[in-house]
């Protein structure tokens, strides 16, 4: 690509090489992000009159007088077919400088992204907060782009985004989506923020949670029944927790901890990590549910209990932690031995895990020269190894240990109501027995009042009757006077 090009053509040939950034500076040729790597166009370096002259044009007043007082600003630019960029034009040395992050006009949806099935569970819960974190360009506003969409196309319902700047352009589905830009649509995220609880909105989609104000609304948003997504610069479930209540003074995080073990309902960490055949990149994601156990972890500041909760839940709750992506992405070929540890966080874990898990992958990856017999380094290795395999077992016998005594607790508990339901079978029947009986006697005493009864109207009928044949005959004549011996 010979020569000197426009704004336009480089974008265009961005998208066509199919770069994720475009890095423009003076005094060298311009940057195409490829594959994670940086690599510089064929064409000739830019001076800086140039570079001034290709970005200036891309402002309007405002962001002029912005980019004057902070020496950077956000914006989002569109090429008519080709796709949206959003850009952040600096100062460095003294002279101006770009970078220019590609944003597709068709939103991928989860498949295609190769998200984890549970991020697609997110578009449906009622409220609450879920965060995407990770470093720079690991795919958290892509994401929140495909769980918008679906919300969009699934729920009759008010979306409403604050972005710096607008990235993904949304279009209304069976929902309708109402996007502000900060700087342009309202002066700041904690302004638009409070904004939006009087725009009748559903579920909210701030940004970047950049201060504490910002998190403060967004805590109390979630928990007025909104839901609500965010970002955060973070690289794990855990320190994203402790980043967020850390941000508050300290006479506040008791309070904050127990709001935010109610509202919170998922966090999920990226990087992206290049696949085996070098065709592109491939998100590894650790992803935290906030269950009961977790919820009390964050309530009581245990957050470094977080992390074991995560790898025990993988089954119920779909959690996973990053080495756990990482080895799900290795088992299926996707990505190499050295990227997964290259990009884990505690790769020494990873190991231990392979080693238990897949050991073929770990001892493929070790094969080759055999060490020499006089290096005793080898020899602490190995016990190192084995000094992992005990903690790792005293850590599941105690886990063991912990379940055994819960079950017996609970074998205790169901013997006790086996006996209550004993007991409470043996005096239904002893109660029931007794209602027979008593509607046997009641049957007694109502067959002996009947005959009774029966033997009263008898006897009245005989004296109706008698009393009906003495009215009813003649009157008698009246009697000789008695005489003789009845005379007396």
């Amino acid at each position: 690509m010979e020569g000197q090009l426009s704004l336009d053509d480089l974008l265009k040939f961005m998208t066509k090489k199919g770069a994720s950034d475009l890095h423009v500076k003076p005094m060298r040729p311009p940057l195409l992000r490829i594959g994670g790597n940086l690599t510089p166009i064929k064409s000739v370096p830019l001076k800086p009159k140039e570079v001034e002259a290709m970005l200036m044009a891309l402002l309007s007043p405002a962001q002029r007088q912005r980019l004057e007082e902070n020496q950077s600003v956000d914006l989002g630019y569109g090429v008519p077919g080709v796709a949206r960029f959003r850009c952040n034009i600096f100062v460095q040395r003294g002279s101006y400088a770009a970078v220019f992050r590609r944003i597709p006009f068709d939103i991928k949806n989860y498949g295609d992204l190769n998200l984890p099935e549970v991020v697609g569970t997110f578009a449906h819960l009622p409220a609450g907060l879920i965060l995407i974190t990770g470093p720079t360009g690991c795919g958290k506003s892509t994401t929140l782009a495909a769980i918008i969409q679906d919300i969009s196309r699934s729920r009759p319902c008010h979306i409403v985004t604050i972005e710096d700047p607008i990235e993904f352009l949304f279009g209304d589905h069976m929902a309708t989506v109402s996007q502000r830009e900060v700087g342009t649509d309202t002066p700041a995220f904690r302004e638009a923020l409070r904004n939006a609880m009087r725009q009748d909105p559903d579920v909210i989609m701030v940004g970047e949670m950049r201060d504490r104000e910002t998190m403060a609304t967004t805590l109390t948003a979630a928990e007025t029944g909104h839901l609500v997504f965010s970002t955060l610069h973070t690289n794990n479930a855990s320190q994203t927790i402790d980043r967020v209540i850390d941000t508050f003074p300290a006479d506040q995080q008791g309070q904050l901890r127990s709001q935010l073990a109610q509202v919170l309902k998922a966090v999920v960490s990226m990087q992206l990590v290049l696949k085996a055949d070098g065709s592109g990149l491939i998100p590894a994601c650790e992803v935290l549910v906030n269950s009961p156990k977790v919820s009390r972890h964050i309530e009581h500041g245990e957050i470094k209990e977080i992390h074991n909760e995560i790898e025990t839940s993988v089954g119920y709750y779909r959690m996973q932690t990053m080495n756990q992506s990482l080895i799900a992405l290795l088992v299926n070929g996707t990505i190499t031995y050295d990227t997964a540890m290259e990009r884990s966080l505690d790769p020494e874990d990873l190991s231990l895990k392979l080693r238990k898990m897949f050991p073929r992958i770990e001892e493929a990856h070790r094969e080759g020269a055999m060490p020499a017999p006089g290096d005793f380094a080898h020899i602490v290795e190995l016990l190192e190894v084995k000094k992992l395999y005990d903690e790792q077992e005293d850590r599941w016998r105690v886990r063991f240990q912990e379940k055994e005594e819960q079950l017996a607790q609970t074998e205790r508990d169901l013997a006790e109501l086996r006996q209550e339901q004993a007991t409470a079978a043996s005096t239904m029947v002893e109660l029931r027995n007794q209602l027979e009986a008593a509607r046997a006697e009641r049957e007694r005493l109502v067959q002996e009042a009947n005959l009774r009864i029966d033997k009263l109207n008898d006897r009245i009928r005989e004296l109706n009757q008698q009393l009906a044949g003495t009215r009813g005959s003649a009157a008698p004549a009246p009697e000789k006077p008695p005489s003789g011996f009845f005379k007396r």
